[in-house]
């Protein structure tokens, strides 16, 4: 697929294959100047009739993902919505300290949302985006009136997941074409069961740089791979050691303590939140809701459509 195709033109197919058969919402491409003078770029949605509509729902993706990975989702959400590519990820711009944490990332999401939004958001956030959306909500309640945390709490242990999602990362980091890379996402069971949905999330997550070669977008496929090349020393001492997890663990919970907004778990049923660690979130966080759906660890790829409802549902609009 070339690079000069619409990013949306895929809306119409997404939405056939998920079964859904409202109208495809008009998308669009929106990018900020932070004060970095780093970009930050996002997604918005508007549904058909409404040009003028502001997002009420704001989406935030997982480690290695983009905000592609709710279009069906929001196909299926059938209401103004805003997806943001999250620092190191998409057509957001990478980070000079590698510092893929949540409250790192926060203050650039709250600055998109000032940005893009005119009303507090349902603000949802999966894996990595989860942790970020906490972190928003706690450090700028005025802009989050529900957060929805998909399939990550603090105490997840951070190396859980496949192996072979890791071991995919860590290979090379270009290739001759999209078509080596849909390939390669294929061998490894990867990219959604079908050709045609691994080469629309490799469509999404790659570039074609000015020497011709395929890349991938996000910051997180180069840091792995340069750190497994290094050799196993190299590999071992970036492992997350027991003391740093438990510090990013804690701060987790600060935040998801001081969120004032109404707050639901979203768990996959075949996902990252073992039992154990669902017990520990409502031991910890009381207040919020605890919701079991079947699904692995990306809930918005395995059941958009059932999520996308879901999400209207807490938004109030069922």
């Amino acid at each position: 697929m070339s690079d000069a195709i619409d990013e949306f033109s895929f809306l119409p197919e997404q939405a056939a294959d998920a079964g859904i058969d409202r109208p495809v919402p008009r998308g669009e491409r929106l990018s900020l100047r932070l004060a970095d003078g780093r970009t930050l770029s996002a997604l918005r949605y508007t549904p058909e009739g409404s040009p003028d509509a502001s997002p009420v729902v704001t989406f935030l993706h997982g480690a290695g993902l983009n905000a592609h990975t709710w279009d069906t989702t929001i196909l299926g959400l059938g209401l103004p919505a805003l997806a943001i590519d999250l620092p190191g990820h998409g057509d957001s711009s990478w980070r000079d300290d590698f510092a893929y944490v949540a409250r790192v990332l926060a203050p650039d999401v709250a600055a998109g949302m000032d940005a893009w939004t005119d009303v507090p958001q349902v603000l949802v956030g999966q894996s990595l985006g989860g942790l970020t959306a906490a972190a928003v909500a706690a450090s700028r309640p005025d802009l989050v009136r529900e957060l929805v945390v998909i399939d990550i709490t603090p105490g997840v242990d951070p190396n859980a997941g496949p192996t072979q999602i890791r071991d995919f990362f860590a290979g090379p980091t270009d290739w001759a074409s999209r078509d080596e890379l849909v390939d390669r996402a294929l061998a490894f069971g990867l990219g959604g069961g079908t050709r045609r949905k691994a080469e629309r999330g490799v469509f999404f997550n790659s570039r074609v740089r000015p020497d011709g070669r395929v890349e991938w977008k996000h910051h997180f496929a180069h840091l792995a791979a340069a750190t497994a090349a290094a050799g196993p020393d190299a590999v071992a001492a970036a492992e997350p050691s027991d003391a740093v997890s438990a510090v990013l663990g804690e701060s987790g919970w600060e935040d998801l303590a001081a969120v004032a907004a109404p707050t639901t778990l979203i768990r996959g049923a075949r996902g990252y939140v073992t039992e154990a660690d669902a017990a520990q979130f409502a031991e910890r966080v009381p207040e919020a809701s605890v919701l079991v759906v079947p699904a692995g660890h990306n809930v918005q790829e395995d059941i958009p459509k059932d999520l996308g409802a879901l999400v209207r549902e807490l938004a109030g609009n069922d």
